[in-house]
């Protein structure tokens, strides 16, 4: 088995400062990581290494929000920890705007199967 990464998927479709963008990516990194260690089993495994491996964190696009769900539920149906993100509209999007997806931390070849065509942020 190779090593473990963590893919942020990004809706390009709404418009965002750098600051909210950088938020929202580490909203979905949190998020996924704290619900994977609150579980017992393999989540609990996968974040170790990944943390012994530096992290790995890539940061990806798509154009629309049905393109975010898509990639979404395929992580799901995978057996893939995933989380969306909503923003709270406090700031610059409208209250419950999903906005990201987080996908892991797994191993690269299960995310590569679900996000490997899409292109970088």
């Amino acid at each position: 088995m190779g090593g473990y990464k963590q893919v942020i998927v990004v809706r390009t479709d709404i418009k965002m400062s750098t600051g909210k963008l950088a938020a929202q990516v580490a909203h979905a990194s949190v998020t996924c990581v704290i619900n994977m260690i609150r579980k017992e089993g393999k989540f609990k495994k996968w974040v170790e290494e990944w943390e012994k491996e530096g992290q790995k964190k890539i940061v990806l696009q798509v154009p629309s929000l049905n393109e975010l769900l898509s990639i979404y539920e395929k992580a799901l149906n995978k057996g893939l920890p995933s989380c969306l993100i909503r923003d709270a509209g406090l700031t610059e999007l409208e209250p419950g705007t999903i906005t990201c997806a987080g996908i892991g931390p797994a191993p690269e070849e299960l995310v590569d199967e679900i996000t490997g065509q899409l292109k970088l942020l």
